[in-house]
């Protein structure tokens, strides 16, 4: 555990340390590997926004996808589906406008465009997908097939 605050920065704190957290690995690649903005703006102003976070999880039902978009309204976010039963949301927070007089202290609220695509699997009913923004939370739900399940016939026994 020694090794860990010298190699990083020489930070200490009670924190766990993840080594696959995109925290770290966004910032490693600065040559900027994914187009995050058309604009000047540098990778770290957009890294964290252009990675933003999606939680998938299957119900019985459903396959839920939720994402936190804080800031965004429903028209700068677009839920999409492609070929091959893709989905794919995107969206762009744009920067906040700088005036001359303006003195920034600290700038961390992430702009620029985002998009992720997942793979649907094929129980998935790609016609019924809905999408619900409410408070800065995307929610697409993509319904299920029912599962098919074998038929069981009863034999009965004579004799």
């Amino acid at each position: 555990m020694a090794l860990i605050p010298s190699i990083f920065g020489g930070r200490r704190s009670n924190v766990f340390f993840d080594p696959f957290s995109r925290d770290l690995w966004d910032s490693t690649f600065e040559s900027g590997l994914i187009p995050f903005s058309s604009s000047s703006s540098s990778h770290r102003e957009t890294s964290a926004f252009a990675a933003a976070r999606i939680d998938w999880k299957e119900t019985p039902e459903a396959h839920v996808f939720t994402a936190d978009l804080p800031g965004l309204k429903k028209d700068e976010v677009k839920v999409e589906v492609e070929e091959d039963r893709v989905l794919q949301i995107s969206g762009e927070r744009n920067k906040e406008q700088e005036e001359k007089t303006d003195k920034w202290h600290r700038l961390e609220r992430s702009s620029g465009k985002f998009q992720r695509r997942f793979r649907l699997p094929e129980n998935a009913k790609m016609e019924q997908i809905k999408a619900t923004m409410e408070n800065g939370v995307l929610k697409v739900t993509v319904p299920k097939e029912p599962e098919n399940k074998p038929e069981v016939k009863s034999i009965d026994i004579s004799g």
